[in-house]
């Protein structure tokens, strides 16, 4: 990549952001029609990747980036391929339509600024997740996605469902993503490596290393949860709660294929394994069956689109599992088909609701006339979506077919649930397609009418292209399926399948999907009725079951809390001093196989003379009767340590230990002449042989540890670089004060501070006035 090229495409990845930021300001003074201009944005980053297409369809990938954390060799990196750029331009292409759509949508509402800016930042956040290169990038990116989807799900934050819709999807995607970020170590820690291209070109290093399977589990802990794959299913249906821009675009066109993404991306390095070929099949199609049965349950449009939505997303983990070449083809025909279709088809059920007043498809029928274009743009995506014939859902349907088939039993099973799956989403398709339009007129909340051009535009872009991309399928599979297969399968593809349906066993297929297709439809009465009956019968499900983990999560936190931050300060201090204690004794065990314990030094008389001093001190403060008594008594440890400093040939250390010894002692005498002190230690027997116990421990471990380290070899580095450097840089002969003002002059700065708060704290207490009880006051009682 040029350094134009890498430049201006660094500058593409950061105009979202730089939009959002003046979308408030921009919408305030244009009101709805903010949206033209701010479509601007990403109608030009998708004309700048649009100028990478040619050099990618020729075989080449590109790359660029810049230094981000040089110490850890992390880049701020891109890398270009027929994938990558595929969502990038679905991504900024879909985006400036959601706009659009967004600015007729939101007409008039208080908050559509901070709509176009949540609905920027989550395009710019999705569109560095699939341009990344380097791992940190990727991670960053993919969490910025979660946040900003948890802004514009619960961006009508006045309803406790869009809460709980936010706060449900943060918190399955944001595990996800920490298995993602525990998945990029292991792959780091397995491989050496830190950024795709990189990973890539390794070819089977992953596969071959014995952290395969770990590395797998935790990238499809990321990537499942993402895409919503059963059992983590739930979450995508109740973001519906958020607008339909944001269902039209986060939720069918792109954050729910991150997931689907990073699988295609890493199939070259960990597919073609037994795991890889059997964990995503079965998840996938299961995945596929739930979303299309629990959409045919449904009455509210964007639910039956959203459980379409879920089973969408399971066929192309079930097909990207496959691995094969005419599956992975199949895969990338259909999430582009899907992109196109699903997001006509979103757009289309929020300008019903939005014109008429209602998404409930039992309550419409009969608006053909009132909203002719909406309903040309629906038939156009359900057509796609069916899998009919000249549109770009055929071809995806017929490959699918072709690379399943029935080879053996596995691939019959998995034949047989794409057939299911797909005869489903026809019948639901051109029930959200048909049912609102046809039939006689029903009366609605509102007269129905059609919308303006900023709803109608994307829906009929979209479902249009469905048409157009199919009837030029030659042109669409050089630019765009090539590359992309070529990107997921890591050999070079080329796509053939065109509008000339598959003779024989595709064919057949594709037929007997119709067949169903319609028979479902025309039942679809009785299918919903069958399938609530059904679900009653189950009653517990996992969006149920995520509620009770959630409500098991807040007691236990609860109860711990009580246990742990109860407001006692002795089980605190008893606490802390145990886990003291144990850090200091168990790496001691471990390294010097405890229990050998470290040889006491040799000293001489007058060194035991202090240390006998010590022990005085200490049995006087255990024996004082009063507090007064044992505060006094504790100087005389500070001043045995003071001696040691002393015989020890450091004079100034042991006159600032002295010093700062007696002030602590006088200080805290003033202190406690506030305070009672007559004595108070009323414990019990059990409760004082354990906290001597505790001090005891804590004694001997930190004995323990220092005669360990005198007896460690000294290391003179630290002398040494502080003698060197304490004149020449700091200008200082005085080696400690050259340490306490300039090397550690923050460190210092900080010890300053907590001292002057301490004393400010002190001072407090001194100046606290003796205030009789309230009791003992005749009368004020």
């Amino acid at each position: 990549m040029t350094a134009d090229g890498q430049w201006l495409t660094f500058l593409a990845l950061l105009l979202p952001f730089a939009a959002a930021a003046i979308a408030p300001v921009l919408t305030k003074a244009l009101k709805h029609n903010a949206a033209w201009v701010l479509a601007l944005a990403p109608a030009l980053i998708f004309l700048h990747f649009t100028g990478f297409v040619g050099t990618i369809s020729g075989g080449e990938t590109l790359a660029g980036g810049y230094v981000w954390i040089p110490s850890l060799s992390v880049d701020f990196s891109w890398f270009l391929d027929g994938l990558s750029v595929t969502f990038a331009l679905l991504i900024t292409g879909i985006g400036a339509l959601i706009v659009l759509y967004s600015g007729g949508y939101l007409k008039g509402h208080e908050h559509q600024g901070r709509f176009f800016s949540f609905i920027l930042m989550f395009m710019g956040s999705m569109l560095g997740l699939v341009v990344a290169d380097s791992f940190l990038t990727l991670f960053v990116f993919w969490e910025l996605t979660s946040i900003t989807s948890f802004l514009l799900i619960g961006f009508d934050h006045s309803r406790e469902a869009s809460r709980r819709a936010a706060l449900q999807a943060l918190v399955v995607t944001g595990l996800g993503g920490l298995s993602l970020l525990a998945g990029l170590l292991v792959i780091w820690s397995a491989t050496g490596v830190t950024s795709m291209s990189a990973l890539l070109a390794s070819e089977s290093a992953l596969r071959d290393a014995p952290l395969y399977m770990a590395a797998l589990v935790l990238i499809l802990g990321g990537a499942f949860t993402k895409s919503a794959q059963f059992p983590f299913h739930f979450w995508l249906p109740n973001a519906m709660e958020a607008p339909t821009p944001v269902s039209a675009y986060l939720h069918s066109a792109t954050m729910v294929k991150a997931g689907v993404y990073l699988l295609m991306r890493l199939n070259p390095v960990l597919g073609d394994t037994a795991a890889w070929e059997t964990i995503l099949p079965v998840f996938g199609g299961t995945t596929l069956l739930v979303g299309t049965l629990l959409a045919v349950r449904q009455t509210d449009l964007k639910l039956m689109l959203a459980y379409t939505t879920v089973a969408s997303l399971g066929l192309l983990v079930m097909l990207t599992g496959v691995g094969s070449e005419k599956a992975v083809e199949a895969a990338v025909l259909y999430l582009v088909a899907h992109s196109m279709f699903k997001g006509a088809l979103f757009m289309v059920a929020g300008l019903v609701d939005h014109e008429s007043g209602t998404r409930d498809i039992t309550k419409l029928g009969g608006l053909r006339k009132a909203m002719p274009v909406t309903f040309a743009a629906a038939v156009l995506a359900a057509a796609s979506m069916g899998g009919v014939p000249l549109f770009f859902g055929f071809l995806a349907k017929e490959e699918i077919y072709a690379g399943l088939g029935f080879a053996d039993g596995w691939t019959t099973l998995l034949t047989l649930v794409a057939l299911a799956g797909n005869g489903l989403m026809f019948a639901i398709g051109f029930a959200v397609a048909l049912k609102p339009f046809l039939g006689a007129k029903t009366e609605t909340p509102k007269h129905a009418h059609e919308g303006p051009i900023l709803l109608w535009l994307g829906p009929l872009v979209l479902a249009g292209l469905g048409l157009v991309s199919a009837l030029l399928s030659g042109v669409s599979h050089e630019l765009v399926s090539s590359p992309m297969s070529t990107a997921v399968l890591g050999e070079p593809v080329t796509v053939t399948i065109s509008t000339v349906p598959h003779i024989g066993l595709p064919l057949a297929l594709s037929v007997l999907t119709v067949a169903l297709g319609i028979l479902v439809f025309i039942m679809l009465g009785q299918g919903r009725a069958t399938m609530a009956g059904l679900l009653a019968a189950i009653g517990w499900g996992p969006d149920k079951g995520f509620d009770q983990v959630m409500r098991g999560l807040t007691r236990l936190s609860f109860r711990v809390t009580n246990i742990i931050q109860n407001g006692r300060l002795d089980y605190y201090m008893t606490a802390t001093f145990i886990a003291v204690a144990v850090a200091v004794l168990v790496p001691m065990g471990l390294y010097d196989e405890w229990p050998a314990a470290p040889q006491f030094p040799r000293m001489p008389f007058y060194e035991w003379t202090v240390l006998l001093i010590a022990l005085i001190g200490l049995g006087a403060v255990i024996y004082a009767r009063d507090r007064l008594t044992a505060i006094v008594s504790l100087g005389i440890q500070g001043f045995a340590v003071a001696l040691i400093f002393m015989l020890l040939g450091a004079p100034d250390l042991s006159f600032t230990q002295f010093m700062v010894e007696t002030l602590s002692v006088v200080i805290l005498a003033l202190v406690m002449t506030r305070l009672r002190l007559s004595p108070t230690d009323h414990r019990p027997t059990g409760e004082k042989l354990l906290d001597i116990a505790v001090a005891g421990t804590c004694g001997a471990a930190l004995g323990l540890m220092l005669l360990r380290v005198t007896q460690v070899p000294f290391n003179t580095e630290l002398s040494d670089f502080f003698s060197q450097y304490s004149r020449v840089i700091a200008h200082g002969r005085n080696i400690v004060n050259v340490i306490l003002v300039d090397f550690r002059g923050t460190d210092t700065l900080g010890e300053i501070a907590v001292v002057m708060i301490a004393g400010l704290a002190i001072l407090a207490l001194v100046r606290i006035r003796s205030v009789k009880p309230l009791a003992d006051n005749k009368e004020e009682r």
